[in-house]
């Protein structure tokens, strides 16, 4: 089977809130260097990788460094990684949205790429007229779009406003019907980014549903990125975990995606801040503290019932505030969703509070899990995005039968039954 994308020693550099190198002695010394000298950009050689949690020395980061790979003609491929990775920025790259600084890319066909909400659109076009340009600059005639036309307006649900310039839709029409042109085109390599999130549960299913189609139905490469473990698992065969603009892992999607979930999972009891300037949050909301304890005894388990604490610093006044914590598991299932108006009567005060609740005893079952947590004005405005914990349920049950063992699923709740028999 040939190659469909080699990626060959590929880098990308950039500098630090400038575009070129931004003085004229790196300029003189970059052209000196390369063009009379004939030798390697010299700064090339400075930058550091791409740890976003770190300030570095240098000015120069690679957003990519030394990334080698090849994926094969009708492979589905999940790209993982935490945010600032560089997954983005190596679809850019294979999509010639721009150039990598080092190493050669390779890619066998036409690539039609989804990457952020709006992109290869002309917002003056209406979205019939985008179809058109996009078709044409994958290089198909007038002939070949309109044949698949009816097909691309069904599947995206717009056909009510195809007429109307791009620049009315909504993010979720634009990424629907961009979505649409990207899967219909015949492309031989399609590649989506995360922006499949901004559409709605149903559009999510449905595109996955035509990925899979396009992929065993016509042996086509695709390539996607995103944080949702489960959907990347059922839609994807093999996995490539970027970390820090490098190759971490490449391999099976399922051993990819635990590469991932061990390298993000950072396990801890409780967090607490001393210093609310460094605390996560913004100029609205701080979290100084985020506890997770056993109701009875020293370890979590799926006996124990478990207590949750929040506490966090308020600056916005006379809101209603609201403050929801969601319990995920590593895969990115939801467990549960909850949340507490915390001022109903619009009387926020700037000062400390703390919200507690407590989830009773064989409820979740053995595994490790993530608390996601954000705030909220009036239910509908984020005050500060979210910030995620990461803890274990651990199995100390002995002895034997079926309530001791360690058993699939998420819920590990236990039932009282009434028996009875009639002979």
């Amino acid at each position: 089977m040939s190659s469909a994308i080699e990626f060959e020693n590929v880098g990308k550099q950039y500098r630090l809130g400038l575009v070129s190198t931004g003085t004229i002695s790196h300029d003189l010394n970059r052209w000196w260097t390369m063009n009379v000298l004939r030798k390697e950009d010299p700064y090339l050689k400075i930058g550091e990788t791409n740890d976003r949690s770190h300030k570095g020395e240098s000015e120069y980061v690679w957003a990519l460094k030394d990334i080698n790979f090849k994926i094969e003609q009708g492979d589905v491929v999940g790209i993982i990684g935490k945010n600032g990775a560089g997954k983005s920025t190596l679809l850019k790259l294979l999509s010639r949205v721009t150039a990598p600084t080092t190493g050669k890319i390779i890619a066998n066909g036409r690539i039609a790429s989804l990457l952020e909400v709006g992109t290869g659109f002309h917002p003056e076009m209406t979205g019939r007229e985008n179809i058109y340009m996009n078709g044409a600059i994958m290089g198909m005639t007038k002939q070949e779009i309109t044949r698949k036309l009816d097909e691309i307006v069904d599947f995206s649900g717009c056909e009510r406003y195809i007429d109307t310039p791009v620049k009315r839709y909504s993010s979720g029409m634009t990424v629907r019907l961009g979505f649409a042109i990207a899967a219909h085109l015949e492309p031989e390599i399609l590649v989506v980014d995360e922006v499949l999130a901004v559409g709605d549960a149903e559009f999510q299913k449905k595109a996955i549903g035509k990925m899979q189609e396009v992929s065993h139905g016509g042996g086509r490469t695709v390539l996607f990125v995103s944080h949702n473990m489960a959907a990347v698992k059922r839609l994807c065969k093999r996995g490539i975990v970027l970390e820090n603009g490098m190759v971490k892992y490449t391999g099976t999607i399922n051993d990819a995606v635990e590469q991932y979930i061990a390298g993000s999972a950072d396990l801890s009891s409780n967090v607490y801040f001393d210093d609310l300037t460094k605390a996560p949050g913004n100029e609205n909301i701080r979290i100084r503290a985020f506890e997770v304890t056993p109701c009875s005894g020293s370890v979590i388990n799926v006996e124990s019932g478990i207590h949750f604490k929040l506490v966090f610093q308020n600056y916005k006044p006379n809101i209603i505030m609201d403050a929801t914590m969601e319990l995920r598991t590593l895969d990115d299932i939801v467990v549960f969703h909850t949340g507490k108006v915390v001022t109903p009567d619009k009387d926020a005060k700037v000062g400390e509070y703390t919200v507690e609740f407590t989830m009773p005893p064989f409820y979740v079952n053995t595994g490790k899990y993530r608390v996601r947590i954000w705030f909220g004005e009036a239910q509908r405005y984020l005050l500060w995005g979210f910030f995620e914990h990461v803890f274990e349920i651990e199995n100390t049950l002995t002895g034997q039968g079926y309530n001791m063992a360690t058993l699939p699923g998420i819920l590990k709740p236990r039932f009282n039954f009434n028996v009875s028999f009639h002979e």
